[in-house]
């Protein structure tokens, strides 16, 4: 069987301060729910970055919802889907790949957003299913392996369906 290569022209959304400022907020209420709860970063991660990694995890979040326009609830469950029903992973280089773990739902689909600081690329999305190929199992943290789902094999933005989605390609206000 052939792979079709999809190709992604990628979307730029933009936060508002006031956005970045909600979304922070509910990044440091993860961490803080963690610290109380004890606990630790999976996939053999280590804690030197938590902060960071939960209040841009919740940055990205909220771009996609905002680029789909769709609510997005916040802190939300564990394990629970970060926006409606849909995943999102929010890498800061604009290179990086979608990473998947063998946990994550089959059904499920995942987003790629890069960018950091409230600036966010959106990559495109797959399923936990099709992400999950042989192909993109690799180990380039050494000890910590994982899918990592290359930016062509990703369906474009737009071709997630309903709501339309939009870019906002203005420039971030100023406090």
């Amino acid at each position: 069987m052939s792979e079709t290569k999809l190709i992604s022209t990628p979307c730029s959304v933009i936060l508002t301060p006031w956005e970045m400022l909600l979304a922070a907020q509910a990044g440091v209420m993860r961490q803080v729910e963690n610290c109380k709860l004890r606990r630790t970063p999976h996939y053999g991660a280590g804690s030197e970055n938590d902060w960071q990694l939960h209040i841009e995890g919740c940055m990205g979040e909220f771009a996609l919802a905002k680029f789909l326009g769709v609510h997005w609830t916040g802190k939300g469950k564990l394990r629970a889907p970060d926006v409606g029903d849909l995943d999102v992973r929010t890498r800061s280089r604009d290179y990086y790949e979608l990473i998947l773990h063998d946990a994550d739902p089959d059904d499920r689909v995942f987003w790629l957003l890069c960018g950091n600081n409230g600036q966010y690329s959106v990559k495109g999305w797959i399923t936990g299913k099709d992400g999950k190929r042989k192909e993109y199992w690799k180990d380039p943290a050494k000890g910590r392996p994982a899918y990592f789902v290359p930016h062509n094999a990703l369906h474009p933005p737009n071709a997630a369906g309903e709501p339309q989605p939009t870019c906002d390609s203005r420039k971030p206000e100023t406090l």
